[in-house]
């Protein structure tokens, strides 16, 4: 049993509550991209937003833990951190071109895409500690999406969004009673 328990708390260098911290930094970054995104019902909103940057950080911070493991240190092994961030990078690609459709003429899904592109780069630089990087980066893309999207309206580059009523909203069932006394 005490095997168990040293190998689940095994040390770390970077402090366990400051791993914890850059998962909930992750966690932060992440949502605030994806709140606009579920603002604007996009198929990839908070939660997809939120995953997507907490699993780049967990893979940041398993690559910073994995070059100083002493069983991993050995002369005929070899590990570069930087294969875990081409790693995401190509994994987040792959689920932010699922994102992406052509139909009618029209790219749709793009902005999320990329947005899932971002969570993951916030999470991934949490993971590796760089904070201010992702917060920074955060709150750029808040911009890039809120103040563009109202210039790109403003100029008519855009149809504004339809709220309330739109036709993204799906009709009321008929009711039952009604429908028996059709028949």
């Amino acid at each position: 049993m005490e095997e168990i328990l040293a190998d689940i708390l095994a040390p770390t260098q970077v402090p366990y509550p400051v791993i914890f911290a850059r998962f909930c930094g992750a966690i932060l970054f992440g949502a605030m991209i994806g709140i606009e995104r579920e603002k604007r019902e996009r198929p990839a909103g908070l939660r997809t937003h939120i995953l997507v940057s907490l699993a780049s950080s967990i893979f940041a911070v398993i690559s910073v833990e994995s070059v100083h493991m002493a069983s991993l240190s050995g002369p005929e092994v070899r590990i570069d951190p930087i294969r875990v961030v081409e790693a995401v990078t190509a994994g987040v690609a792959f689920l932010a071109a699922g994102m992406i459709v052509f139909s009618k003429g029209e790219v749709k899904g793009l902005t999320t895409g990329a947005g899932m592109w971002l969570a993951g780069a916030a999470g991934l630089s949490v993971g590796f500690g760089f904070w201010l990087v992702a917060a920074f980066a955060s709150c750029a893309s808040l911009a890039v999406l809120f103040i563009l999207w109202r210039l790109e309206i403003a100029l008519h580059w855009k149809p504004p969004e339809p709220s309330g009523g739109g036709a993204s909203e799906r009709p009321a069932p008929p009711d039952a009673a009604a429908v028996s006394k059709e028949r």
